[in-house]
C-alpha cells in the first residue's frame, strides 16, 4: 500500500488528529518535514494522497519550497491522487488551481463557528453535525475559491472556510481552519507569545471580533476538540475513499 505523504511547514505545526487517524485506519504516512530541510517530492506517484499542512508564513512569501508544493499538488491531480489542505496548505491547493490568496479582513485566531454552504456536499464530506461545531482558527490570509471548486462551508469574517474539487474517484479538499488539531497542540498555540501580540494588535486595528485570549481558547478544550474531531474524522474518511493503492 502507498504511503500518504504528509508536508509539513513548521515544527509545531504538526499532523495532530490527521496523523493519529490515519493510524487508527492503520494506512502508511510519509512525513515530509520541510521545516528540517527535507525536499519537496518531483513527483506524486509514490504516493497514495498528499496531505498539506499549516504554517505561519504566506503563500505570496519568497519561500524556496512553495512552488515545488504548488508544483506537486498539480502533479498529484494530473496522476489522479487526491489532496488534503489544512489552513497554508488549503492555501497552496487554491493557488494550484489559479485562485488568489491575499490578506484576510479579519485574523481568526480561535474557536469559531462556521456554516454548511451546500448541504447535500456537507452530509457527505463532515456529516450531520457540522453546523453545531466550532472550528479552530489561526490565519491572517484567505484564499479565493477556484474555479472547479464547491464551497463547503462559509464563515462570518472569511467567507471561504472549506470547499472540494470533485474528480472521477476522487477529490481535493481544502481548509481555511485547523480541523486537525488536537487538545495539547491547542494548548502549545496559545502560549505563544506571538500570537497574543497579534491578537492585541488585531483589537487595536478592527475591534479583533473574531480572536480569542489563550485562556479563551483553553475554555472546555476537551470536549471542543472532541466534538471538532468528529467531523474531522467523517471527512478524513470520506476523502480517504479516493485515495490510490
Amino acid at each position: 500500500m502507498k504511503p500518504i505523504a504528509i508536508v509539513q511547514h513548521e515544527v509545531d505545526v504538526t499532523p495532530g488528529n490527521f496523523e493519529l487517524h490515519l493510524q487508527a485506519r492503520g494506512r502508511p504516512y510519509q512525513l515530509i518535514r520541510l521545516h528540517a530541510g527535507d525536499a519537496v517530492p518531483g513527483s506524486a506517484t509514490p504516493f497514495a494522497g498528499i496531505c498539506s499542512l499549516g504554517g505561519n508564513m504566506s503563500v505570496n512569501d519568497d519561500m524556496p519550497w512553495i512552488e515545488p508544493e504548488i508544483a506537486l499538488m498539480r502533479d498529484a491531480d494530473a496522476c489522479g491522487v487526491p489532496i488534503i489542505g489544512h489552513c497554508l496548505g488549503g492555501q497552496l491547493l487554491a493557488r494550484a488551481f489559479g485562485a488568489p490568496v491575499t490578506r484576510a479582513l479579519h485574523l481568526e485566531l480561535g474557536w469559531g463557528r462556521v456554516a454548511v454552504e451546500d448541504a447535500a456536499l456537507a452530509r457527505e464530506w463532515l456529516g450531520d453535525a457540522a453546523d453545531a461545531v466550532e472550528f479552530f482558527q489561526w490565519h491572517g490570509d484567505t484564499f479565493a475559491l477556484p474555479d472547479v471548486a464547491r464551497r463547503l462551508l462559509t464563515g462570518p469574517w472569511c467567507v471561504n472556510q472549506a470547499y472540494v474539487i470533485e474528480r472521477r474517484g476522487y477529490a481535493h479538499v481544502g481548509m481555511q481552519f485547523h480541523i486537525e488539531m488536537t487538545p495539547e497542540l491547542v494548548q502549545l498555540w496559545a502560549a505563544d507569545p506571538t500570537a497574543a501580540h497579534e491578537a492585541e494588535a488585531e483589537r487595536r486595528r478592527t475591534g479583533g471580533p473574531a480572536v480569542q485570549s489563550p485562556q479563551e481558547m483553553l475554555l472546555d478544550l476537551n470536549p471542543r476538540a472532541a466534538r471538532m474531531y468528529r467531523v474531522a474524522a467523517h471527512l478524513y474518511d470520506r476523502w480517504l475513499c479516493g485515495t490510490r493503492d
